[in-house]
């Protein structure tokens, strides 16, 4: 037996090697807004957190029927409820492309779980996932905690975010264990053709890769656009779909999430499946009172609310865009879908500012305006807005984001330059006819930047 003398208790390899960047880098902000403006957050990716955008009354109404009837509140089966399973069966098919059967199903407790189980299941330490960046970080969070090494391939913002599909196909080699799709996307809104969707499955069906489809925004997207769950384009490429209600019906909360199991060529069927049961058990199964709401939520939400809540996120969306893309020294880019925007920080032209990371800490400090950095998503010299935000606060926000840069432009730096330069060297005159000149250019790019 071992003598013990004193304690000794080191956190496990598996906690050491977990690792949130947006949590580390949020924590280690300094987020101090200015005193005399209210804050306004459009870092926050949950869609209810302002009050604006409601569940629809059948959602709520299903989970209480649920409660009432008193059968939910025990355990069940770890992968979940058949009915609940048959359910998301139904409202993930995609009629001639995708059919499913409730053991093509597995509940998770949220999105999150779901795509910790299909990267557990299918990346051993040592191999390789292959994520998008900019890219949701959890990805690597999850990956790297397992010892499997993490390689981005690029989106191109040029091309609408699309996937660097020649970079992708470099990214491969003998240790590749999967490649992990999000469409629509988070950071970026972006939503992928058909055409962009064929382009992926055909470097993983000839690399012979798996794909986990991180589909949290399906169907998510703005008008003229359109959703294509990638399982439904390919016979070939065995798919493990992640979705859930959370973003969608306007219940992040409620931890409900799913895995579809697409594998029309039997590719899963001896070893993955099998792990995917194994690790559901881990948590014994997903809410219960959400699973027995689940088959009325899915069958019964009317379209229009997801019609009136993509309308009021496409008019943020389109509001925000006129708005910043006016202004000196940004670059957004227009989103398809999901429920945010990338803008671009052309960091050249803010010469006080040292990057991304400076640019929302002062943004903070001087308009109370938070943003979240490129860097949370691996990608600097951009920031993250959400969309989800009532009208007049967004509204608020864009025209507080377009004061801070008309302050910090390099033109007005050039300009106060130039003015101390006319007092020291001209006569009074000089300088106040110098100082008038100076006030109208401020004005003029002021006002420029802010309609």
């Amino acid at each position: 037996m071992r003598d013990r003398k004193s304690w000794n208790v080191p956190s496990s390899t598996f906690a050491k090697n977990t690792f949130n960047p947006i949590r580390n880098i949020v924590e280690n902000l300094q987020i101090v807004p200015h005193p005399d403006k209210p804050m306004i957050a459009l870092s926050i990716g949950d869609p209810t957190v302002f009050g604006n955008l409601k569940p629809a009354p059948e959602v709520i109404e299903a989970v209480v029927e649920a409660t009432r009837k008193g059968s939910c509140n025990g355990y069940v089966s770890s992968t979940g409820m058949e009915d609940a399973r048959s359910a998301v069966a139904k409202y993930c098919r995609v009629e001639g492309k995708v059919e499913l059967s409730p053991k093509d199903v597995i509940l998770c407790s949220g999105c999150s779980c779901a795509l910790d189980l299909c990267i557990t299941a299918l990346c051993g330490p040592g191999q390789t996932l292959l994520v998008p960046r900019p890219g949701f970080p959890i990805y690597r969070t999850l990956a790297e905690g397992l010892g499997v090494v993490v390689k981005d391939y690029n989106l191109l913002p040029e091309r609408n975010w699309e996937v660097d599909l020649e970079m992708l196909e470099a990214c491969i080699d003998e240790q590749t264990a999967a490649i992990v799709v999000n469409n629509p996307s988070n950071p970026c809104g972006s939503v992928y053709t058909r055409a962009h969707l064929l382009g992926i499955l055909e470097v993983a069906a000839r690399n012979k890769v798996p794909i986990i489809a991180d589909e949290i925004y399906d169907h998510f997207v703005f008008e003229g656009q359109e959703y294509h769950a990638i399982a439904s384009l390919t016979d070939e490429v065995p798919v493990l779909s992640c979705g859930g209600l959370t973003k969608r019906f306007l219940v992040p909360g409620w931890r409900m999430g799913w895995i579809t199991i697409n594998d029309r060529n039997n590719v899963f069927e001896q070893e993955v499946r099998k792990g995917l049961q194994s690790l559901s058990q881990r948590i014994i199964g997903s809410n219960t009172l959400v699973q027995g709401a689940l088959p009325s939520i899915l069958a019964n939400t009317p379209p229009s609310f997801f019609t009136d809540t993509l309308t009021v996120i496409q008019a943020n969306a389109e509001m925000s865009y006129s708005v910043l893309r006016e202004v000196p020294g940004l670059c957004p880019v227009m989103p398809q879908g999901a429920m945010y925007m990338m803008v671009g920080v052309e960091m050249a032209s803010f010469p006080a500012l040292k990057n991304d990371l400076d640019f929302v800490e002062r943004l903070i400090s001087e308009e109370s305006v938070f943003c979240l950095p490129g860097k949370c998503f691996d990608f600097p010299n951009y920031v993250r807005i959400v969309l989800t935000v009532p009208d007049q606060q967004l509204r608020e926000a864009c025209n507080r984001i377009a004061d801070f840069c008309a302050r910090h432009h390099a033109s007005a730096h050039a300009l106060a330059h130039a003015h101390t330069n006319g007092h020291v060297n001209g006569s009074v005159c000089e300088a106040e006819a110098f100082n008038n000149k100076v006030e109208k250019a401020l004005v003029v790019e002021v006002e420029s930047v802010s309609e």
